[in-house]
């Protein structure tokens, strides 16, 4: 074996380090010193953020593959998961005053520890080019995740959260298990080309279902309608800081994953077999997720459905055959992620104060602390796509890509999606109005946000009007895309 090969994974590699930094100071640390722990681990993975983008592969359209194959690095890849770290460092900011909380000092190794584990399973889902190796990345990602969904041990709602959890990633993986089994039987073979021939020559009726279980299983950890229905609980009986991180970083790392998926296994039989089945889910997820959220009083319960919602609008980048809607993919999960973490940002650092977690008690939040009711403002304005917030030029630039196709089913699936953001641009905005326009009573006094939290909000705060006026994002995403007409080409 040729050990070289590993240099190949220098972000994985780097990942690792920190994980095993973390680990050690954790274990053999002593009692005084483990306050430091929150800190140490943010610092080191900040600097392993800021390293991500002076990576060579950023420079060129380098592409690595390694161990026969089943591993491939690339200059979209690469960007993928720096956009990722971005996400995950500000959730480690916003987490270090819960981290530190006197209920959750005793397992603050842990937090880190399985979340550094969660993001290295992201990334081999991201690079795999085989099935085995997306598998492993697949359940290094969210069983990790379950543990950390059941976190709060003292409440009852986060054991049925968990446990709905892992039910659900578990069912998940076996109905992808067997989409799998049917696409083996079908090929020989569990990579990515090999597989990718052999269908382009021989099409059936395996072939139809086996897609068909490839879509269900992925869209289970997408959050896709109909297989939706655990989101909202798992997201309100988590810890706020696991729900932040469950609702952008693994959405990211899954949506990516499916759109290298369905191009490069199955986009040679896209027309015939699996384009009418991403239709009609887009449509569902979109429209149910909006109409859900209407209804939520709880604000964790109405970012579960505005994330569900969300993903629909993520599927767009992945039906859109074009270099142009792949930067748009990459741009939509950058703006997301700065744009729901402030949401989460404001909820976390109300929760941590107040324990108010209703819609109802934001109601004249504008008169006790101006500045958080600023910053979830910007959120519900990006999340709504309204400009000049980065969130509509997210939305344009997907709706851009998702368009160049040329044909009439997609025209009125965007046209759908574009009615479903004026639906969501009510619901956004009644948290808006509970926070500048109520009358009622404010039922969350004054208080000041740890020094962590104002820095994260800020930071997302940043992100949401910088990415809506700095075009030099976008265009630098997508001349990583350009020159690539197939989808195929791009990775």
């Amino acid at each position: 074996m040729d050990y070289s090969q590993f240099l190949a994974m220098k972000q994985e590699i780097g990942l690792l380090v920190i994980f095993l930094l973390v680990f050690f100071y954790d274990t053999f640390m002593p009692k005084k010193a483990q306050n430091g722990l929150a800190g140490i681990t943010t610092v080191l993975f900040g600097a392993f953020t800021l390293w991500g983008f002076f990576c060579p592969c950023l420079n060129g359209a380098c592409v690595t593959d390694a161990f026969a194959g089943m591993y491939n690095t690339s200059a979209i890849v690469v960007a993928i998961k720096n956009i990722l770290n971005i996400g995950v460092f500000i959730v480690l900011i916003q987490s270090i005053k819960w981290a530190n909380s006197e209920d959750q000092v005793i397992r603050r190794g842990e937090f880190y520890e399985l979340l550094l584990v969660t993001l290295f399973g992201m990334y081999l889902m991201i690079s795999a080019r085989h099935f085995l190796l997306f598998v492993i990345g697949l359940e290094a990602a969210s069983l990790p995740l379950a543990a950390m969904v059941a976190f709060d041990k003292e409440r009852v709602e986060s054991h049925e959260a968990a446990i709905k959890y892992i039910l659900t990633a578990v069912f998940s993986s076996a109905v992808f298990l067997m989409g799998l089994s049917f696409v083996y039987a079908l090929t020989g073979s569990l990579y990515f080309d090999a597989i990718a021939a052999k269908i382009a020559a021989e099409q059936g009726v395996m072939l139809i279902v086996a897609v068909a279980f490839v879509i269900a299983g992925i869209g289970f950890k997408l959050s896709l309608v109909p297989f939706h229905l655990w989101t909202a609980d798992v997201y309100q009986g988590a810890p706020t800081s696991v729900t932040s991180y469950l609702s952008v970083i693994s959405k990211g790392a899954v949506a990516f994953a499916f759109l290298v998926i369905m191009a490069q296994v199955f986009g040679s039989v896209y027309s015939q077999v699996w384009e009418w089945m991403l239709y009609a889910l887009i449509i569902l997820t979109i429209t149910i997720g909006n109409l859900f959220a209407i209804r939520q009083r709880n604000m964790k319960r109405f970012l579960a459905f505005s994330s569900v919602s969300q993903a629909g609008y993520i599927m767009l980048g992945v039906i859109a055959m074009t270099a142009t809607g792949v930067s748009s993919l990459l741009y939509y999960i950058l703006v997301y992620i700065f744009s729901n973490l402030a949401a989460f940002g404001v909820i976390q650092a109300i929760e941590n104060n107040t324990g108010k977690v209703g819609m109802d008690d934001y109601k004249g939040l504008y008169k006790t602390n101006p500045r958080l009711a600023f910053t979830m403002m910007l959120a519900m304005f990006s999340l709504a796509g309204i400009p000049p917030f980065a969130g509509f030029f997210s939305k344009f630039f997907i709706f851009t890509g998702a368009v160049q196709q040329g044909s009439i089913a997609i025209y009125v699936l965007v046209l759908i999606a574009l009615i479903n953001t004026i639906i969501s641009l009510y619901y956004y905005l009644l948290v808006v109005k509970a926070m500048f326009i109520s009358q009622d009573e404010c039922q969350i006094a004054t208080f000041k946000s740890a020094c962590s939290e104002r820095t994260a909000m800020w930071i997302c705060v940043a992100g949401i009007i910088l990415l809506g006026i700095v075009s030099c994002v976008y265009n630098s995403l997508l001349g990583l895309t350009e020159g690539a007409t197939v989808i195929g080409n791009l990775f």
